[in-house]
């Protein structure tokens, strides 16, 4: 027996959102908060993620600024560069992983620390009005938090901080909404991701549904 099954992209999508809607609890998000908080769900199959979910005062605001103005997006892990739909940005703006960086074995050691913390480095001098997106190591989170207690050091316009997994992963995330060194958005608990991280993105670059 052949499976029947909707073959449009379009009308899936708009039944998912139609289904994300019905079932979660939406409220607390303002009007720019809904359709990223609406995408993140989407992309973790999960409708109880709404009450994980947080924004910071300004947050939409200001990626959404920082991108239009041309901003680089910089990446913790392959999977969230990858998964950036290109087509979606505003300014072409630069998708940047430096994971892979050709010093960062040395760097790590010489660090003591993760090759996912150590490639934070190579963001230093780009990091004025950017937006981050680290959704995968809670030790890059944490690096990049100790980085922008540094006075000269530069500050985003905006950090999605949704490391997912259960060593440092809760901690990370608590320690970016207490410090709020710039407008954030956290998926709180163990909870998180790269595709969940790639979806606020792509939600941010682009007003569409």
């Amino acid at each position: 027996m052949l499976h029947k099954y909707e073959k449009n992209g379009a009308a899936i999508y708009k039944k998912s959102f139609r289904i994300i809607r019905e079932e979660s609890k939406l409220d607390h998000f303002s009007v720019d908060e809904e359709p990223v908080a609406v995408r993140m769900i989407h992309a973790a199959g999960m409708v109880e993620l709404a009450k994980y979910i947080h924004f910071s005062s300004g947050f939409v605001q200001s990626a959404r600024a920082a991108l239009a103005n041309g901003a680089p997006i910089f990446c913790d892990a392959k999977m969230v560069s990858e998964g950036i739909t290109r087509r979606r940005l505003p300014a072409d703006n630069d998708v940047i992983c430096t994971l892979n960086a050709p010093d960062i074995y040395e760097l790590a050691s010489t660090m003591n620390n993760t090759r996912s913390a150590a490639a934070l480095e190579h963001w230093r001098d780009r990091l004025e009005g950017a937006v981050i997106a680290i959704g995968n190591a809670p030790t890059a989170l944490f690096h990049l938090l100790n980085m922008l207690q540094d006075p000269d050091c530069p500050k985003p316009a905006a950090i999605v901080g949704c490391p997912v997994g259960f060593v440092g992963a809760v901690e990370s995330k608590d320690a970016l909404w207490k410090q709020a060194p710039a407008p954030c958005c956290v998926v709180e608990g163990r909870l998180g991701g790269s595709a969940i991280t790639v979806a606020a993105i792509n939600a941010l670059a682009s007003r569409e549904e």
